[in-house]
């Protein structure tokens, strides 16, 4: 089943490049679905047949979104699909059923032993079926939850500043140091990756070495959402309102500390804030990277030029001569920025492409 839609993904692109080649114009969704019902009377492609209707129609909505985000500048050009390298997966609009705490039911394939990872809440709206880079294989449910409205109150605000010395500092002077599960993990993967480069092509001890260093891998990934969805759900659970400062993080991955940006996963983290906010009725306030959090003095607003590695500064200003832990100055900073941008009602959401919109009021800084 997952053969048949990669196979049908490659020949709806084809039969999108030709017709525009021919004629100037795109084919629609609707068109490429008559065409696939006359696909399926054809004798040699009449193994299509044997694979879930709906799974085939997904595939064809599918590709006409991403063309319209290609075409909007939201995405890349959808690509052919390899079988070597594309993970099998389908998805079903509805009829993906969990039968007990030991079975789900798939249309077309039956009841399939599984392990649930936790009870489904909700009206379930679809589910994806899909192999991962070891083996095993998913279902993922999408299910509808109707959850009370509450309006965001800014009783326990807190100022955050995030970074690679400290992964998390808060205003209080709280800090928490990052994991860093990827460096402590190298060492293996580094010797499984060389097992690896070094087993016949196409040999069964390859296969076994490339599923060996998918779960080295699979095993650090999930080392670090766990933990960071613990560390972003203890914030949210105590505070309401979180100020935090944005980031460059596709430049920063670009330095030679890319490494350990990426290990860190600060998006990842913000992510996971902004989710776990709207989930409890909490505020993430984003305050723009290039306000000067670190420099600048709390106590007398006086600005001074720093390293990389003052982390300890003193105020220059003679009135004032306050010694400052660079986190924690940019932490209360954050915070001194973050309640004035909710007091002048210019708190920056997100659109429907998770990019950050700040109204046409609220002025640069």
């Amino acid at each position: 089943m997952a053969g048949c839609r990669r196979w049908l993904w490659n020949w709806a692109i084809g039969r999108k490049q030709d017709h525009y080649a021919a004629t100037g114009k795109s084919l629609s969704y609707h068109a490429l679905a008559g065409e696939l019902v006359d696909l399926k009377r054809q004798p040699e492609t009449l193994w299509l047949k044997e694979c879930h209707s709906q799974v085939l129609q997904q595939v064809l909505m599918d590709l006409e979104t991403g063309f319209t985000n290609f075409f909007e500048k939201r995405a890349k050009y959808p690509r052919f699909k390899s079988r070597k390298r594309t993970p099998h997966s389908m998805r079903f609009p509805q009829n993906v059923a969990v039968v007990d705490a030991r079975t789900v039911s798939i249309p077309k394939i039956g009841l399939v032993r599984a392990v649930i990872h936790r009870p489904l809440v909700g009206v379930v709206k679809g589910a994806t079926v899909k192999q991962d880079a070891t083996g095993a294989w998913w279902v993922v449910f999408v299910c509808h939850i109707e959850r009370p409205d509450v309006a965001p109150t800014c009783d326990r605000p807190v100022g955050i500043d995030v970074g690679l010395e400290s992964f998390t500092t808060l205003h209080t002077g709280a800090k928490v140091k990052p994991p860093k599960f990827y460096r402590r993990g190298e060492k293996k993967l580094k010797r499984l990756a060389r097992k690896l480069s070094r087993a016949t092509k196409s040999s069964m001890n390859r296969r076994k070495a490339k599923q060996r260093l998918a779960k080295a891998y699979q095993r650090i990934r999930n080392q670090r959402a766990d933990w960071l969805h613990k560390h972003a759900l203890g914030i949210i659970q105590q505070f309401d309102t979180v100020c935090i400062e944005t980031l460059n993080i596709k430049g920063l991955a670009k330095t030679k500390l890319a490494k350990s940006f990426s290990d860190a996963a600060i998006s990842t983290f913000m992510q996971m804030l902004h989710d776990k906010a709207e989930w409890y009725g909490g505020r993430v306030v984003k305050v723009g990277r290039f306000y000067a959090s670190s420099k600048t003095c709390h106590r007398c607003q006086n600005k001074t030029t720093l390293t990389l590695s003052d982390r300890v500064w003193m105020c220059p200003n003679p009135r004032c001569g306050i010694t400052h832990d660079r986190d924690v100055n940019a932490a209360i900073n954050i915070l001194h920025e973050g309640l004035r941008i909710v007091a002048a009602g210019m708190s920056e959401t997100q659109n429907a492409a998770g990019d950050a919109v700040r109204p046409a009021n609220a002025g640069g800084r």
